[in-house]
């Protein structure tokens, strides 16, 4: 593949390395800040998930460096465009997840493990660095990623020989060691006696085999599941990612990073219990595999007539991935949060009942908890509030329990007359208090189908992207549907359902 000389404008590829920063930062901050107004938005980027979305944005930046220097700005650029036009990875970089702090450590690594050709050999970091990031990760973060630091190892050794050895036992031995000194240290201190939380997880869940209960899934999940829809976009598995391995020159310089990544879900598969957070380490590689296909078809569209069709497929998979991600899941995922809007309604709702500034004592039942209540959406213990997330059946069932509670925030459902277990328990453990409904939330219940000439309510996308920048973002949207309606789609479209998810029940006390 021709590459672009270091000269010529770096344009195209600083605006695409900056979109996808804003993509992820945006998706990410979106969950998070339901409910909140966009003038408060300065005040995450002092939060964890802002620091995190902010790496992990950064580090894939690092990894698009990385192509450009490897294999040029076209390449860069498609894969900045593939990577930006995906929806789990970017939707989830900020999310507090084990798996997403070791996201930007593996994706640096990987990014080390490319053929930079613009590096002085002197400058060149070898298999040290990428080889201790990838085992720091697994160490303190996901102990999974110990399959992927051997399988790197052993491809590397089976390419390098016995030469590179040494350098690869030193980067384990280090990364080991920081590793554990990072966590042992630092775990033990908190938790108050010695401990390794990754090896005590890996023990639970892989030795003991415990973590089967949260569901099992069949040996081909990840390769027929999970990585399709990390990938979204069908031709960067089906057209691109096939190209670029048919070329002996594409896939030569791709192969240290795909082949243990493809080892790595292929042995991990044997996990019964699986989820595609658990590979989502490997999704760089895979995209940047299908930018190199992609790269080679663009540049050779005038040489062919399989080139220019695949090119401009490509083009329109893209953009259509790209507005799926962001007009259809977005809206969909945001849409799946229905415990925070419940708590900041609750804290709307009491601001303006309430004739003091005094706080008020909460139960948060499992439903909320599960769809986005965290630390970050509660209001100040000084101020009064008290949240209480108590899963204690023998305690739940009693009169004084829930004698403490002003506000309860427990599942809804479609009708009225049907009580979740902790409604049915406070009613039957204070018989004679009274309750009113002071917020009913509705969240995600699928995608209705609408046929030509059924007109889009829109409802739940008016809401959520009236949160996000008020109601001119939703007055957008719906020029954008209204107008693809008529003149793509011939009158069909799909749009969010939503049903009650969420109420918030508040205690009426005689005086």
């Amino acid at each position: 593949m021709s590459k672009l000389p270091m000269t010529s404008s770096h344009t195209d590829f600083r605006m695409a390395m900056t979109s996808i920063a804003v993509i992820t930062i945006i998706s990410s901050f979106l969950a998070p800040s339901l409910g909140l107004p966009l003038g408060q938005l300065f005040l995450l980027a002092c939060r964890p998930r802002a620091i995190l979305g902010l790496y992990n944005a950064a580090a894939l930046g690092i990894f698009a460096q990385g192509l450009r220097n490897s294999f040029g700005q076209t390449v860069a650029v498609w894969y900045l465009l593939l990577q930006g036009s995906q929806f789990h990875l970017i939707y989830y970089a900020s999310r507090l997840l084990s798996n997403m702090f070791a996201f930007g450590m593996t994706t640096i690594a990987m990014r080390y493990l490319l053929p930079d050709q613009t590096s002085r050999p002197g400058l060149r970091v070898g298999v040290k660095l990428p080889l201790c990031l990838l085992t720091i990760a697994g160490v303190i973060f996901r102990a999974e990623l110990a399959i992927l630091v051997a399988f790197t190892g052993v491809f590397l050794l089976a390419n390098h020989g016995m030469r590179i050895f040494a350098d690869i036992v030193v980067a384990g031995v280090v990364g080991l060691l920081t590793g554990l000194i990072a966590t042992f240290g630092i775990d033990s201190m908190f938790w108050k006696e010695p401990v390794w939380p990754e090896l005590n997880a890996f023990l639970f869940n892989v030795i003991e085999g415990q973590s089967s209960a949260w569901g099992t899934e069949p040996f081909s999940f990840y390769f027929v599941n999970a990585l399709p829809r990390l990938l979204l976009n069908p031709l960067a598995y089906l057209i691109a990612i096939p190209v670029a391995l048919r070329n002996p020159a594409l896939r030569r310089p791709i192969l240290p990073l795909l082949v243990p990544s493809i080892c790595f879900v292929t042995l991990y598969s044997l996990q019964p219990h699986k989820e595609w957070r658990f590979i989502i380490y490997i999704v760089p590689v895979l995209t940047a595999t299908a930018a190199l296909g992609a790269g080679y078809l663009w540049n050779r569209r005038d040489r062919s007539v399989f080139a220019r069709i695949a090119s401009r497929l490509l083009i329109l998979s893209t953009a259509v991935s790209f507005l799926l991600s962001n007009l259809v899941l977005l809206p969909a995922s945001a849409a799946n949060y229905p415990g925070a809007q419940a708590l900041n309604a609750l804290h709307k709702y009491h601001d303006q009942q309430s004739l003091s500034s005094d706080g008020a004592s909460v139960y948060l039942g499992n439903l909320a908890c599960q769809t986005g209540v965290t630390r970050f959406l509660q209001q100040p213990f000084e101020q009064g509030w008290r949240y209480d997330k108590t899963e204690d059946e023998d305690l739940k069932s009693t009169g004084e329990f829930w004698d403490q509670f002003d506000y309860v925030v427990v599942e809804a459902s479609t009708d009225p007359e049907v009580k979740d277990a902790d409604e049915t328990q406070l009613l039957h453990a204070l018989p004679s208090s009274h309750w009113k409904t002071a917020e009913v939330i509705d969240g995600f219940a699928g995608i209705s189908i609408l046929r030509p000439g059924t007109p889009a309510a829109g409802l739940a996308e008016r809401r959520i992207l009236s949160m996000v920048a008020g109601e001119s973002l939703y007055n957008l949207y719906a020029e954008v549907r209204d107008s693809v309606r008529k003149l793509v789609l011939r009158g069909w479209w799909v749009e969010l359902k939503m049903r009650p998810k969420i109420k918030v029940l508040k205690r009426i006390r005689e005086d």
